[in-house]
C-alpha cells in the first residue's frame, strides 16, 4: 500500500465532501439533532401516576398513609371513590392508574400490633407503567410500615434491608439513555455517510477514471474511509460533551479510552457503509439500505430499548451480530461506571472483528464492481 496514493484518495474524498452540503449536514447537524430530540423525547421515568384512594377506615392512620403516597412525588391524587368497585370504570376511562384501597379496621389492627393490609389495584394495560407503579407503591408502603414500627405500634421487623444505588444515584433514565444514544446514532450516521461515497462515483461517472488509476482496492477503500473516520470522532466528542453539558450525564471514565474504542467501532461501521455503497451503485438505494441495516437493529436489538437477557433465544443470538450492542456497553461503562480496558477488553476484541469484517467486505465488493 502506497501512502502517497492513499493520501491522495483521502484528499479527493475530503474535497468532494466539503462541496456536498447534504453530506455535511448529515455528518455534523443530524447527530446533534438526533441526540437532542431523542434525549428529550425518550424517558423511562414515570411521574405523576394518577392515584385514586378508597379510604374505608377514615382515621388519622389511613390519612397518613395517603399523605405518604402523595409526599413521595410519584403519585397525584385524582379521585376518592367510595368503594373499590369504581376501579374498573376509572381504569377504563384512563382517569386513574392506581387505586389504593384502605379497608375498615386498618388503624385498629396497627394499634393492636397486628399486620394491617392495604390493597393496590393497578391498570395493567400499560405493563411498563404498572410495573413501575407497583414498585413505587411497595416502596411507599414499606417506608410507611417502618415509620409505624418506630412509633412502637407494631412489633419490630426481624430483618431490615437498606439499599444504596451505585453509578446512577438519581435513578434517572437519561443517564442510561444518552450514552446509549451516542452508540446508536453513530452506528446509523457512520454507515449512512460512507454509503454515499462509491455510489456517488458511479452516478457522477467518475468511477471509470478511478478504476484506471494505479491505486489498489485497499487504498481506495481506506482513502475514502479516512475523512469520515475523522468526522466520526468529532461527532462522538461533540455528542458526548453535549450529553454531559445539556443532559447532566456523569462522565467518570477515560476520554482516551472512549476515543480509542470509538475508533474501532467507527472503522467497522464506516466499512459497512462502504460495502453497501459498492454493492448498490445508487445513492438513494444505498441510503435506504444503510438506514434499514443500522437503524432498527441498533434501536431494537442492541440492548438500548429492551434488555437482551429478556429476549427469546433466537433474538439473543441475532443480537451478537449487532455491533452497536458492544459499543453501547462501552459508552455506558465509561460514562457511568468509569470502567477501564480490563472490563471492556471483550467488547474491544469484538469491535476489532467487526472492523476487519466491514473492511474486508468493502474491499471485496469494490473489487467485483471494478471487474464488472
Amino acid at each position: 500500500m502506497d501512502a502517497t496514493r492513499l493520501a491522495a484518495i483521502a484528499r479527493k474524498e475530503a474535497r468532494q465532501l466539503a462541496r456536498d452540503r447534504r453530506s455535511l449536514l448529515l455528518a455534523f447537524a443530524l447527530p446533534l439533532a438526533l441526540l437532542v430530540f431523542f434525549g428529550y423525547a425518550i424517558s423511562w421515568d414515570v411521574r405523576d401516576i394518577a392515584l385514586a384512594v378508597v379510604d374505608q377506615d377514615r382515621t388519622p392512620e389511613s390519612r397518613d398513609l395517603t399523605e405518604a403516597f402523595l409526599a413521595s412525588g410519584y403519585f397525584t391524587l385524582v379521585a376518592r371513590p367510595a368503594s373499590a368497585s369504581a376501579a374498573p370504570a376509572l381504569f377504563a376511562r384512563g382517569a386513574a392508574q392506581v387505586v389504593l384501597v384502605v379497608p375498615p379496621g386498618f388503624a385498629a389492627r396497627l394499634g393492636a400490633g397486628r399486620v394491617a393490609e392495604v390493597q393496590a389495584l393497578l391498570d395493567g394495560s400499560d405493563a411498563n407503567t404498572a410495573t413501575i407503579a407497583m414498585a413505587y407503591s411497595e416502596a411507599v408502603a414499606r417506608t410507611f410500615g417502618q415509620r409505624v414500627v418506630l412509633r412502637g405500634e407494631r412489633l419490630a421487623l426481624p430483618l431490615t434491608a437498606e439499599s444504596r444505588v451505585w453509578f446512577n444515584e438519581e435513578l434517572a433514565s437519561r443517564n442510561m439513555i444518552v450514552p446509549g444514544l451516542v452508540a446508536v446514532i453513530m452506528m446509523i450516521i457512520a454507515a449512512m455517510l460512507t454509503s454515499l461515497t462509491i455510489a456517488r462515483e458511479w452516478e457522477r461517472g467518475t468511477m471509470e477514471q478511478l478504476a484506471a488509476t494505479p491505486v489498489s482496492r485497499l487504498e481506495v477503500v481506506l482513502g475514502k474511509l479516512l475523512p469520515y473516520l475523522g468526522i466520526g470522532l468529532v461527532d462522538v466528542t461533540v455528542c458526548s460533551a453535549l450529553g454531559v453539558w445539556l443532559f447532566g450525564v456523569p462522565f467518570r471514565g477515560s476520554v482516551w479510552l472512549l476515543g480509542g474504542l470509538s475508533l474501532l467501532f467507527l472503522t467497522g461501521a464506516l466499512g459497512l457503509g462502504l460495502f453497501i455503497s459498492a454493492a448498490t451503485r445508487s445513492q438513494m438505494l444505498a441510503t435506504q439500505v444503510a438506514m434499514l441495516a443500522t437503524f432498527l437493529p441498533a434501536f431494537l436489538l442492541s440492548g438500548f430499548m429492551f434488555a437482551i437477557e429478556t429476549m427469546p433465544a433466537p433474538l439473543r443470538f441475532i443480537t451478537l451480530l449487532v455491533p452497536a450492542r458492544y459499543f453501547l456497553v462501552v459508552t455506558r461503562g465509561i460514562f457511568l461506571k468509569g470502567v477501564g480496558p480490563d472490563v471492556l477488553a471483550a467488547q474491544a476484541i469484538l469491535m476489532v472483528l467487526f472492523a476487519v469484517v466491514g473492511l474486508t467486505l468493502a474491499v471485496r465488493s469494490f473489487h467485483k464492481e471494478l471487474e464488472g
